[in-house]
């Protein structure tokens, strides 16, 4: 059997990462999508270049700083789209790079936002909370009101993220909570999914 390829989707808060620990005491080899757009927007890579010379304004010491061109961008859905543009491309190459790497192991992605950023068959988990709490983890993570809804406004909507689940999870309780629904949610994947093509094991197209 070709091993299992997921992609955890839901808006920011909403618990993907929580999700992502659980998934590795399961065995998985699991990757935040954001550590991979970290990357590309660190040192002297050449997405960094192109992201400084574009917003000269987000610069820091020489350095892309994140937050401050978050700022920018998530005010701006066509400066936004424009930097998604030129990411984009690099994070899908190394999502792809480390999927293979991954092997026989199963392994999942946590992503942000519903963006080209896996190939292939993966089966997309959406994690679903209540906004009121999502809101309540981001202020705990020091983010100010204006940029929780500079940043909810430039994610997708509930409906567009049912859209594209192939799955739900609902995190509104407990960790233990969240882990027998993710078991259940593990089985029901693992006895619907197809096996993928013996010519491409890794879902990565």
């Amino acid at each position: 059997m070709n091993p299992l390829r997921l992609a955890i989707g839901g808006g920011i808060g909403s618990g993907k990462s929580q999700v992502g620990r659980l998934l590795v005491e399961r065995g998985f080899a699991v990757l935040d999508a954001d550590r991979v757009g970290h990357s590309v927007l660190s040192g002297n890579h050449p997405v960094a270049r192109q992201v400084a010379e574009r917003w000269p304004e987000a610069v820091t010491g020489g350095k892309v700083d994140r937050r401050s061109l978050g700022r920018i961008v998530f005010d701006d859905p066509d400066q936004l789209a424009e930097l998604e543009a030129i990411t984009h491309p690099a994070i899908r190459n190394g999502i792809s790079r480390w999927a293979r790497e991954a092997g026989d192991r199963p392994a999942a992605v946590e992503i942000p936002l519903l963006a080209d950023l896996v190939e292939g068959s993966w089966v997309w988990v959406i994690v679903e909370t209540p906004l009121k709490l999502r809101k309540k983890r981001l202020r705990e993570r020091g983010m100010s009101d204006g940029e929780i809804e500079a940043r909810l406004a430039a994610q997708p909507s509930h409906k567009k993220w049912s859209e594209a689940a192939d799955f739900v999870i609902g995190n509104a309780g407990t960790r233990d909570q969240l882990a027998r629904t993710l078991d259940d949610t593990l089985a029901r994947i693992r006895a619907s999914t197809p096996a993928r093509s013996a010519a491409d094991p890794t879902g990565a197209g």
